[in-house]
């Protein structure tokens, strides 16, 4: 192998900037790798060992950073969990993952302590950054430890966890490899060079910086952020997105790849044009999107303003997929590309044959060298599988020159602001409330952030629907669902519409909503 990798390239150039804290704080990699290595083996004195579990509930930084960067060269799994859930649906993932340590930053110190007992994980295996009650400070793991790289190294990996039409959150597990990290890191950045992005070192190549813009927490977050490091791109972080801030920190660290999503560009591109003129962004090189699909003239207006750099790609958090670079996007407007070097795709109709070109099917897709497993549910992971390729349910159909459009929507999910929602979750804790009959949960389209929650509701028998109904539901959920999964808006009907066996009519609930939208593109 070469000389790509965060630990070799730490140790050939420590004084290289590795990463930028959402407060402007500088890191250089020699202190970074110093701080991952003291944190191996302070764990491995707890007892964590290879193919073991660390959980973190760590806002955007570098305590995500060095929690990844030990996990993935001690040959454990790093589970980067959502803080905007609550204390018991972190706790599940806790527990679910097995985890053999759980870290939290005080910011989300109440539910991470929720979530600590809800797993029933010992007192000694928590671990505060700042002060959380019943958690060890952060320091007392890694205080007096070496700063040595450790004996043993092995490649480990993030596991993800992942929304299920179930509404129970499933781990995407890859086995080990078992092989060196730094070999392991170097096949990290195939990710990045398929979109023509440079390594930033060894010293004398051109300097490349990322720019972090979502919760840390998402895959393709954590997966192109650690690529970057892993090319020796400087990694900067966002706390908290803001439209002008990012124009401001893509001109400050010249700022040449990122990874956004469709809400980004339109917060950006609703900037007063003065704004926009006051900062210089032709540094980017690799503004990269998914999560969401990308309506044509929003992609347009960005290629107007930042040039040919706006990169897409369809996948999931199980694997991938397609890449439309900006040339490609032009010559065919809306597509999410064609294959990637290492994929397949394969459109099914509901028998599992393949359909002819342009006829819209269920996308499956495949990647060379990749497997994975829904961690202990082998039902699930068998149910998604169609040979050897595996489906998220989206439907799309391929062109005679292999560029892959999506035609429709999964069945349920939501994606609002780039983050998946699932409406069975929520179902299934609106439905508890004893003045409900019925319930139905499902995206309608929304300008900012693509679609927002609808709530449908059959009231009990002589409950008066109304806003004070509504109220009275959302209340309910406070402490049992994040609120980035409460409905925006709750309506009422007579009767649900389902079919004899049960089954809920969703789409004649949702279609009215989506319409006018249909009807205006």
């Amino acid at each position: 192998m070469g000389s790509l990798g965060f630990w070799r390239l730490a140790q050939a150039d420590p004084e290289w900037i590795a990463a930028v804290d959402p407060d402007g704080t500088e890191y250089a990699a020699g202190d970074l790798l110093a701080r991952a290595n003291r944190l191996v083996h302070g764990l491995r004195a707890l007892g964590v060992q290879k193919g073991d579990g660390v959980c973190g509930l760590v806002p955007n930084g570098v305590e995500g950073l060095v929690l990844y960067l030990a996990a993935l060269q001690a040959g454990w799994y790093y589970t980067p969990i959502n803080w905007h859930l609550t204390g018991p649906e972190i706790g599940y993932i806790v527990a679910d993952s097995e985890a053999k340590a759980f870290f939290v930053h005080e910011r989300y110190g109440a539910e991470g302590a929720k979530a600590a007992d809800e797993a029933g994980l010992e007192p000694h295996r928590r671990f505060a950054f700042g002060t959380v009650e019943g958690f060890r400070p952060y320091g007392e793991l890694v205080d007096g430890r070496p700063d040595t790289l450790p004996d043993d190294r092995s490649n480990g990996a993030t596991m993800h966890y992942t929304s299920g039409t179930t509404g129970r959150p499933k781990g995407v597990k890859r086995a080990l490899a078992g092989i060196d990290p730094d070999d392991s890191a170097e096949l990290m950045t195939f990710l990045l060079s398929m979109f023509g992005i440079q390594p930033g070192r060894p010293a004398g190549r051109e300097p490349q910086a990322h720019l972090i813009t979502s919760p840390n927490y998402h895959t393709a977050v954590t997966q192109f952020g650690g690529s970057a490091l892993q090319m020796g791109h400087t990694v900067v972080y966002v706390d908290r997105w803001d439209a002008e801030d990012t124009l401001r920190l893509i001109q400050d660290y010249k700022i040449t790849n990122t990874h956004m999503v469709p809400t980004h560009f339109k917060r950006l591109l609703a900037l007063p044009d003065e704004v926009k003129r006051r900062y210089d962004v032709s540094s980017m090189k690799w503004a990269i999107h998914a999560a969401a699909p990308c309506p044509v003239p929003i992609k347009q207006r960005m290629l107007d303003w930042w040039g040919d750099c706006i990169w897409e790609y369809y996948a999931a958090t199980e694997g991938g997929g397609t890449i439309a670079s900006p040339r490609d996007w032009r010559a065919h407007p809306g597509t999410v590309g064609n294959a990637w070097p290492i994929s397949e795709l394969l459109i099914v109709d509901d028998d599992g044959n393949e359909v002819p070109v342009g006829t819209p099917g269920t996308i499956y897709m495949k990647m060379a060298g990749s497997s994975f497993e829904y961690k202990g549910d082998q039902e699930k992971t068998q149910k998604n599988r169609l040979k050897d390729f595996f489906t998220v349910g989206d439907i799309g159909y391929l062109t005679p020159d292999g560029f892959l459009f999506l035609s429709d929507r999964k069945s349920d999910m939501i994606i609002s602001g780039g983050a998946n929602i699932y409406p069975a979750e929520i179902e299934n804790e609106i439905t508890l409330h004893p003045k409900v009959a019925d319930v139905a949960v499902f995206g309608i389209p929304d300008e900012e952030w693509g679609e927002q929650i609808k709530a449908v509701v059959e009231p009990a028998e002589g409950v008066a629907p109304g806003p004070e109904l509504a109220e009275e539901i959302l209340a309910s959920l406070k402490g049992r669902l994040a609120k980035m999964k409460w409905p925006k808006t709750v309506d009422f009907i007579d009767t649900m519409p389902r079919e004899p066996n049960g089954k809920l009519l969703k789409r004649k609930l949702r279609d009215p909503y989506w319409k006018d939208r249909e009807s205006a593109i």
